[in-house]
């Protein structure tokens, strides 16, 4: 770690907000997405942080990436809500789209959201919180429109992306469940850190161009290219294939058809069903009940090596809590990144450091 720079949330926040701004984003658009990427880091998931904003800056100089979009509404009847990210910051377009749906489930009971043509919409986690902020459970379903980087089960050379699940549960008065998962083994940017690290994946990770196991990040990085696999062999294929359908199809946009067209935007697709449990009558059952089950659930002796049975968002938690007081880690390459992409914009290298401190 004696490469690595260590900087503070605020500061690198501060940094991502100067980039984005300098792309010719207003200062809102800036800092929903400076404030977005940061969370992604200070949460544990570099590989939706702030490592994404050179890809994001060399999206917007090849016109993949609109600034300052909203999201339109193709179509409303409060239950069921459809929106087009127009090609804008997903963290715009998620944010937006996860208010709408979130106002209508509180006044109907539910809403049902496609959200499509999005540019990356970062950590689906971050959505998830959001509803439960208004007290709201919701279930995510997300594709990726992009270079294909995953294998399907069986299958030996890239044919989707990492296709995300989440689910995001309220609890009164105590931390929520958050289940986030990327339905590859790991997330593609996790790879791309790993690459910037210098470092090997785990084996059985990913394959390289011939089909053949490697556990070497480059074949996810640069040509020629192999792919990841899928988690849990031919379940976490099966939902990949779901959410591709039902992200990409059901919520009015694309699925992948091809292969890569060498442009570096990212689209996501995101079907969201947001419920309220309050309109659903069984509010009260819910919190009873989640706090049974999760007592039960995490009172079970640990295993060896394990500290203490946890719930999903238990780890993400624990680990900006440390972040936010020794700072986040950004590797030397990663960093390097981060000066090139303000350097497109105009920003020196010079300026960068002063507003990182």
């Amino acid at each position: 770690m004696a490469d690595y720079r260590t900087i503070k949330a605020e500061p690198l926040t501060n940094v991502i907000r100067a980039i984005a701004k300098a792309g010719g984003s207003t200062d809102r658009e800036a800092d929903l997405v400076a404030t977005n990427l940061v969370e992604a880091n200070l949460k544990g998931h570099d590989s939706h942080g702030v490592g994404m904003i050179p890809r994001y800056a060399e999206a917007v100089a090849e016109g993949g990436l609109a600034v300052n979009q909203y999201v339109k509404i193709v179509m409303d009847t409060g239950p069921l809500l459809t929106l087009d990210g127009l090609t804008g910051y997903g963290q715009v377009m998620g944010h937006e789209a996860m208010e709408l749906g979130a106002e209508r489930a509180k006044r109907n009971g539910v809403c049902v959201v496609g959200l499509s043509n999005a540019h990356h919409i970062g950590r689906i986690g971050h959505w998830a919180e959001q509803c439960i902020d208004h007290g709201l459970v919701s279930i995510h379903f997300v594709n990726v429109i992009s270079r294909p980087i995953v294998a399907p089960w069986g299958g030996s050379d890239a044919r989707h992306g990492t296709n995300p699940f989440c689910v995001g549960i309220p609890r009164k008065d105590k931390e929520p469940i958050v289940l986030d998962f990327a339905t590859s083994k790991i997330a593609q940017g996790k790879t791309r850190v790993a690459f910037n690290k210098g470092v090997e994946l785990e084996p059985g990770t990913i394959i390289d161009n011939e089909g053949k196991p490697t556990v070497n990040p480059r074949y996810t990085v640069i040509a020629p290219h192999g792919a990841i696999l899928p988690f849990g062999e031919h379940k976490g294929s099966g939902l990949a294939l779901v959410c591709e359908i039902l992200g990409g199809a059901l919520s009015g946009g694309e699925t992948v058809k091809g292969p890569a067209d060498g442009k570096r935007r990212v689209l996501n697709g995101m079907l969201s069903i947001i419920i309220d449990p309050t309109k659903l009558g069984t509010a009260e059952n819910l919190a009873r009940e989640v706090e049974s089950f999760v007592a039960w659930h995490t009172d079970s002796p640990p295993g060896p090596g394990v500290d203490r049975v946890k719930i999903a968002g238990d780890p993400e938690r624990e680990t900006k809590k440390k972040r936010l007081a020794e700072g986040i880690p950004v590797d030397p390459n990663t960093w390097q990144e981060i000066l090139d992409a303000g350097k497109k914009f105009g920003l020196d290298q010079a300026a960068i450091e002063k507003i990182a401190g």
